[in-house]
Parts: C-alpha cells; sequence; structure tokens
C-alpha cells in the first residue's frame, strides 16, 4: 500500500505541478525573484525509489542529491544516521524543517549542528533534514517531496515507523503546523518553535488538529509577535486540539540557537508522553 501510495502522489502531484501548475502558490516557479523554467521530462516513480535504495547511508552525516520524478529537478537532503541502528534496534525519526525557506543559501538544510541535533540528541534518532528548493514548506513540490522522502527513509533505514515527529523554526514551524492539519498522519506529532499559523479558515472555521503539537515561541520574537501566536494557539485549543504552548522567556526571532533547552525539553514530552 505505502509504494502505490507513494507512486500516486509523485506521479499525480508532479505532473499537475509542472504541466498546469494549478493549486500552487504563486511562487512555486519563482527562485530569489527569478522565474525558474519549469521541467518537462518526467521520471518514473520506480526509478526515484530505485536511486534512494541504490545510496549508501553510513552513520553520522549523509548529504544527498538525489534526482526527483522530474528530469533536472533535484532534492536536496540531509540524513544524520543514529549509532547502533538495526533490524533489532529500529530508531526514531525527526524530520527538522529549515527557517528561511524562501532565502538563496542552497546548504541551508546542513545547518542542523545549531539546533535540531543536541536539541534531539537524547532520542538517538535518525535526522531528516530537507532543502525547501527556495520554495515554502507548503508549495506543492515541498509537499510531494516531504511524503516521499519520509516514506522512503522509512522504507530503505532502520526507522521506527510509530516514532516519527515533525520539527521546525520560523518557516519550518509553520511547515511543521501544515503538515500536522493536512496529512495528519504523517508523522505522530509536531514542534513548532518561533512560528504563526492561523488556524481559522476564511470561512471562519477552527481547525482542530488531530496529533499533539508541542509549540515553543520567544517573548520577544520581533517577526512572530508572541501574542499572535498565542491567540492562533488558544483558537484551536479551544476547537480541541492538544496543544502545550512554552514560551521562551527573554529569546527573540533571529537566534534559533538559542532554543536548544527548550527543544530538549520538547524532546522529553515527545519520548514520555507521545511515544510512551
Amino acid at each position: 500500500m505505502k509504494n502505490a501510495k507513494f507512486i500516486k502522489v509523485l506521479s499525480f502531484v508532479f505532473l499537475l505541478i509542472f504541466f498546469t501548475n494549478c493549486g500552487g502558490s504563486d511562487d512555486d516557479n519563482v527562485a530569489g525573484g527569478t522565474v525558474v523554467p519549469l521541467p518537462t521530462e518526467i521520471r518514473t516513480a520506480d526509478e526515484v525509489r530505485a536511486d534512494f535504495k541504490n545510496l549508501t547511508f553510513n552513520e553520522g552525516i549523509n548529504d544527498i542529491r538525489l534526482e526527483s520524478i522530474v528530469k533536472g529537478f533535484y532534492w536536496n537532503f540531509r540524513v544524520i544516521v543514529p549509532v547502533g541502528a538495526s533490524e533489532t534496534n529500529k530508531r526514531p525519526m525527526i524530520v527538522s524543517l529549515h527557517g528561511g525557506a524562501t532565502g538563496n543559501s542552497p546548504d541551508i538544510h546542513k545547518t542542523t549542528a545549531c539546533l535540531v541535533e543536541p536539541g534531539v540528541a537524547t532520542l538517538n534518532a535518525y535526522i531528516l533534514s530537507p532543502n525547501s528548493n527556495q520554495k515554502h514548506w507548503y508549495s506543492d513540490s515541498n509537499i510531494v517531496q516531504i511524503q516521499a522522502l519520509v516514506e522512503m527513509t522509512q522504507a530503505n533505514l532502520f526507522i521506527n515507523t510509530n516514532k516519527v515527529a515533525v520539527t521546525g523554526y520560523s518557516d519550518g514551524g509553520n511547515g511543521s503546523w501544515y503538515f500536522s492539519q493536512f496529512i495528519p498522519n504523517l508523522f505522530s506529532a509536531a514542534i513548532p518553535m518561533a512560528s504563526s499559523y492561523a488556524v481559522t479558515s476564511q470561512g471562519g472555521v477552527t481547525h482542530k488538529f488531530a496529533k499533539p503539537i508541542y509549540a515553543i515561541h520567544g517573548t520577544n520574537d520581533q517577526l512572530f509577535p508572541i501574542e499572535t501566536t498565542e491567540g492562533y494557539i488558544n483558537e484551536t485549543k479551544e476547537a480541541g486540539s492538544d496543544v502545550t504552548f512554552v514560551t521562551a522567556s527573554g529569546l527573540e526571532h533571529y537566534n534559533s540557537c538559542s532554543y536548544i533547552s527548550y527543544l530538549k525539553d520538547a524532546t522529553t514530552w515527545l519520548d514520555t508522553v507521545v511515544w510512551n
């Protein structure tokens, strides 16, 4: 069933994006203010899966460039493999979505040392850190990328599929909320940090999230005022969502590394409450 779902998702959505561009945000084919020509040659999902299966993953950091189902369109991502993972010792996985999703850094997915690595170290988990390709995490191409990478890592690495969570900072935090709302079965929990995600639709319906969320926000956040974020969270909690909201006293937006101790606390919550 997983393989059939993977093929269906990749084939349909990529064809939709790159031939009709329907349903995507206006900046889906814009990188750094430059219009990027949409590729037209399609590879099969089986080819992508075979390429992934042939990759070599060693303990520690593995930086990967994988051609997607669209010829010439690459997924760049980092996989950190924990020590001792095996068929008899399957490990959790944390998917880490970086901030500055529409920025110009081709290596931004490699900035794992400052926050996510020390923050989740006690889990001895896999860390999957994809590159947004200068698009929002909720763009169609990134929705496909995240689903595909999660499914392929689960199929080929020693991952406990019951213990897969998503976290992210700023844009990445908003991406964590998004996946929790629209693809709730992909992750067992979300840990958004320094985010601001509206939970009520234009029609006035407030969304109830199906999976637990542990949201962290600095009291001095200049980009996303804490009052706005807390208001959104209170709205969805009133709708029945399981959201733990933690304020980081004195922390501002542009120093994500200061969130390490708060992410460690969230990791304890994840391990002892969600996964217990």
